[in-house]
């Protein structure tokens, strides 16, 4: 079995856009993503995106829209040398009660079943207390709330109830590399 490092994509990897990432065009990465996936010694991590998708719940986008554009990250962060062994998105609005919709863990643990994940050696990154949340629900051993995306504002905000720790990070690469001096490499 594998650790993993779960990263949502939208604040994380691509800008946010409050009015959702509806095609290719508007993908913007994030500084330093690429290369932060690049590093060689994410080596024996599984790395996987995990996002929720209302967009197309909420009807402004495609489910083949949406995979789309994963699909085409994922590619782009391969092509520049970078890591990532699985996509998965929640394609429900907020008020469709899926398993899967971050706060609930239900991306992390179908990730965990499919690609051999150790979930106790494993961390999540996000820029959203409900990515902390999902992390800390599919019990993996460290989450990352991100000042980038939404992050700076859910800091600002009080802390969903029950939270156990967690750590911030300024950008995902900084969260890459404590993850790694985390674990030793």
């Amino acid at each position: 079995m594998f650790p993993a490092i779960f990263l949502d994509r939208d604040g994380v990897l691509i800008e946010n856009r409050p009015d959702y990432v509806r095609e290719w065009a508007q993908v913007s990465v994030l500084p330093g993503a690429l290369r932060a996936l690049s590093d060689a010694r994410l080596n024996g991590y599984k790395v996987v995106i995990v996002t929720n998708q209302s967009a197309v719940g909420r009807g402004i986008i495609s489910l083949e829209a949406a995979w789309e554009i994963n699909d085409r990250l994922v590619r782009l962060i391969r092509a520049e040398g970078g890591r990532v062994d699985g996509a998965y998105l929640c394609p429900h609005g907020p008020d469709d009660g899926c398993a899967c919709r971050k706060p609930k863990p239900g991306l992390l643990l179908q990730a965990a079943r499919e690609l051999s994940l150790d979930l106790k050696r494993s961390w999540m990154i996000g820029d959203a207390w409900s990515d902390v949340q999902a992390g800390q629900a599919a019990g993996v051993r460290g989450t990352i709330l991100l000042k980038t995306g939404r992050g700076a504002e859910q800091l600002a905000l009080p802390k969903p109830p029950g939270m156990a720790g967690y750590f911030v990070c300024d950008d995902v690469s900084q969260a890459i590399e404590f993850i790694l001096r985390q674990d030793g490499r």
